[in-house]
């Protein structure tokens, strides 16, 4: 059975994701209201960090136990706004200890290499390889699968991630406008939604309230996680959302918090 808790048994800490940061959109960020540290995703001794946003690097420096960026074997970026790349090249320098051991696999979309690259010239020879992410492919790193079922509907070259565990797979829903079809490309026994809006905000590409609902009840997994919140999602307490949201739908749902773990099994 897959269980948030606040506390790791040692027994249990090999394969866990932890929420390095819990913030969306500019001014949460920007407030620190929550922090914008990404994922941290481990498993069977493979370690990746999805979008090291502002702060990553403390926010594993800040973590009971420490997370340790040298041990990073891989990056994942889903897109390149700075909430999500600002310390690619930070992490870069730590998985490649400041570029003396290189290793590692960094994973980005094409544009943020290619049109305004957020990864540094002098550490984009660090890694062992960078490889562009496309839809519909699947990638590995050691002992981590995962796969990027759609390109999303955003103002700059975006991908959700779906991981492919052993026993479960955990799907990533990454910045995105609502868009037919996202709850077949993201079917899964986890799903974690990136929910920047409590209501609409026509013209700009982030899921709001009513879209994670619909999109938690269409996909009827085991345990939604909600994350990524903007500034209405924070006037609205996203842990009493979380509970309406469990209570309308029979799902088990939950507001990710800066600091958590969700084990795997």
């Amino acid at each position: 059975m897959v269980k948030v808790i606040r506390k790791i048994k040692k027994s249990d800490s090999e394969n866990y994701i932890k929420f390095l940061g819990t913030a969306g959109a500019r001014f949460v960020m920007i407030k620190q209201l929550r922090a914008s540290g990404g994922l941290w995703v481990s498993y069977k001794g493979t370690n990746v960090i999805v979008d090291p946003g502002p702060g990553s690097i403390v926010r594993c420096s800040a973590s009971k136990p420490k997370l340790d960026p040298t041990t990073l074997d891989g990056i994942i970026l889903t897109h390149k706004h700075l909430d999500h790349s600002n310390d690619i090249n930070v992490m870069i320098e730590a998985m490649t200890e400041g570029g003396f051991k290189k290793r590692g696999t960094v994973f980005v979309p094409a544009d943020a290499l290619e049109i305004e690259p957020v990864i540094l010239p002098h550490t984009k020879s660090f890694p062992d390889r960078i490889i562009y992410l496309k839809e519909g492919e699947e990638y590995s790193i050691e002992n981590i699968r995962f796969a990027t079922p759609k390109r999303h509907l955003h103002t700059v070259e975006t991908y959700g991630l779906k991981f492919l565990f052993d026993k479960i797979s955990v799907s990533l829903i990454a910045d995105t406008r609502y868009f037919e079809g996202i709850e077949d490309y993201y079917k899964s026994d986890i799903v974690i939604i990136n929910l920047v809006f409590y209501e609409p905000r026509p013209g700009i590409d982030h899921l709001n309230f009513e879209e994670a609902k619909q999109i938690i009840r269409n996909i009827n997994p085991s345990m939604a996680i909600l994350t990524h919140f903007g500034m209405s999602m924070l006037k609205h307490k996203p842990h009493e959302l979380a509970e309406e949201l469990k209570a309308n739908t029979g799902i088990n749902v939950v507001a990710a918090y800066d600091g958590m773990k969700l084990v795997i099994p």
